[in-house]
């Protein structure tokens, strides 16, 4: 009760200090550009793109920043000046400080209520012309007061996020670390292209970016990270030690990556490398006319887990799990287009459509598996004082619908950052059918609200309830479930968040959801099937 009253208390200050710092003009923020494979400068950078940010708004003067990123949306930013210079060098300071606040579905005993606090900071230095680049980024974590009694027993498991940084740092309730965040050159190469050798970010489907701003939002926002993403909204996030590789013929890009992730994630240790190959490639292509504007992206994903002695979460028997000791080998193949309409009269239209399907080996099964995403979206015009964005769609991820064969039909969502497309994380893509809607606005003194509704269900009653991000521990698959009960309905969710950004480089981000359980959430929670999440965020950049 002490923590949660704290969190209302630091939200009532924080509001009262909005409009004191609130900024009062944006307007001398850059416009999002094409990328040039011209100049390295301005090739694609993933700490530019992903942020961690709530609203989705296409705005005249809206730019990517680098921020807390994830989970994704992007929120106002400050006004750049530009690098902060330290002689030849430029100097970064990023610094997130976020208190969460858990009301988990309630099983029969265990802390499902509480609250707890992590920070984030990151310090890089480097130099960055027209030929060559270099970055050195350390990060240092910290994760406070986590809940001891938020693990139970199958299959109540992990009772919301503050069980799973308690399970994944050995009990500790307080816990601290330092690691190599970033450290990479990269070079331009002849016939437009560009290279990138160390350790950095990555999210697929923001390998270009473009000139039109709502196509920009759209990719960054609703596209990219779901497959592949930094997880940043988790206290710690990940990266990649690995080689990106990026052509530009004309309007269209050809990007290839190849990695291997670090640790991190959900626990403080973030220096270490998983033993899991992960390569990538794609071809975008950008369509564009006076009033439209589109980008084609087709892309391939290999993942290859040779991690020994982990098992593997999946809907078939225990023992028959524990004697599954075969690899993974997992071919993600897919396509996405976005368009974008302008109109004289009637605001801006946009659709999307992304979708893969899977296939491969899933230790001694065969994986074959699909998704898809069907969105559109709406900005009407004349409401410039409130400028909304209205937004509805529908996701599916496969499910297994047999444990007994030897075909896993369960997408594999590999390694996303999830927190954009499910912002109260108790799911994922995995056996999974969503129908949402959103509305966002964006509102003077640089706020911007942002809405959502989901009706979710799971794709096979014969599969489980999947959570989770992908593999961040050499001991621990990744990913979490538990049983369906012979029930499809999980539960509908409403959320709201508040983003405003501030003056010297600070932002705030306030979220809170409420999830009404159904049938799959009752089987395993009897004590309660509805949940509750909050958060209040601080981000300082420097």
């Amino acid at each position: 009760m002490q923590k949660n009253l704290r969190m209302i208390t630091l939200a009532i200050s924080i509001f009262a200090c909005v409009p004191v710092f609130a900024q009062q003009d944006t307007a001398s923020q850059p416009p999002i550009e094409q990328v040039n494979a011209n100049s390295l400068a301005s090739a694609p950078s993933a700490e530019g793109i992903a942020e961690d940010r709530e609203v989705v708004i296409a705005r005249e003067d809206a730019i990517p920043t680098e921020g807390s990123r994830g989970e994704a949306q992007p929120k106002p930013a400050p006004s750049p000046s530009g690098p902060h210079k330290l002689g030849p060098l430029n100097v970064s300071v990023n610094w997130r400080f976020r208190t969460e606040a858990w009301d988990f579905f309630q099983p029969s005993t265990g802390q499902n209520a509480y609250a707890f606090e992590h920070s984030l900071l990151k310090i890089g230095i480097g130099q960055k012309t027209e030929a060559f680049e270099w970055l050195l980024e350390g990060a240092a974590d910290g994760i406070f007061d986590l809940p001891q009694g938020a693990v139970r027993p199958a299959p109540a498991g992990q009772l919301g996020l503050g069980g799973t940084y308690f399970a994944a740092n050995g009990g500790d309730r307080t816990i601290a670390s330092g690691f190599l965040k970033q450290a990479y050159i990269g070079f331009k190469l002849p016939a437009n292209g560009w290279a990138k050798l160390g350790r950095f970010t990555f999210l697929d489907g923001a390998e270009v970016q473009p000139k039109d701003k709502t196509l920009a939002t759209l990719i960054n926002t609703r596209i990219a990270q779901r497959l592949i993403g930094d997880f940043s909204f988790s206290a710690v996030q990940r990266s990649f030690d690995g080689a990106q590789l990026g052509i530009n013929a004309g309007n269209s890009n050809i990007t290839l990556f190849g990695a291997r992730s670090t640790e991190g994630v959900f626990q403080v240790q973030g220096m270490d490398e998983l033993n899991i190959n992960l390569f990538y490639g794609s071809f975008t292509l950008p369509v564009s006319t006076k009033n439209n504007a589109g980008e084609l992206r087709v892309f391939a994903i290999g993942y290859m887990d040779d991690r020994a002695g982990v098992l593997k979460t999946d809907n078939r028997a225990a023992p028959i799990r524990a004697a599954d000791t075969a690899q993974i080998r997992i071919g993600t193949y897919g396509a996405d287009y976005v368009h974008v309409l302008h109109t004289d009269h009637e605001g801006q239209f946009d659709v999307l459509g992304w979708g893969a399907f899977q296939s491969g080996g899933w230790g001694v099964q065969k994986q074959q598996a699909e998704a898809f995403v069907g969105e559109f979206g709406w900005q009407p015009p004349a409401l410039h004082l409130i400028n909304p964005w209205f937004s509805a769609g529908y996701s599916f991820g496969s499910g297994d619908t047999n444990s007994t064969d030897n075909v896993h039909g369960t997408f594999f969502q590999i390694m996303p950052t999830p927190r954009p497309y499910d912002r109260f994380p108790f799911y994922n893509m995995m056996n999974n059918e969503d129908f949402y809607g959103s509305a966002a606005f964006r509102l003077p003194r640089a706020m911007a609200v942002r809405s959502e509704l989901h009706a979710l269900r799971l794709a096979s009653a014969k599969d489980l309830w999947y959570g989770g991000g992908g593999a961040f521990q050499g001991n621990t698959f990744g990913y979490t479930s538990r049983p369906s009960g012979g029930a499809r309905s999980l539960a509908n969710v409403w959320d709201a968040s508040l983003d405003v950004s501030l003056r010297y480089g600070f932002s705030v981000t306030l979220y809170y959801a409420y999830a009404w359980g159904k049938s799959v959430i009752s089987n395993s929670f009897p004590g309660g099937p509805n949940g509750q999440f909050g958060y209040v965020e601080t981000n300082f950049h420097f």
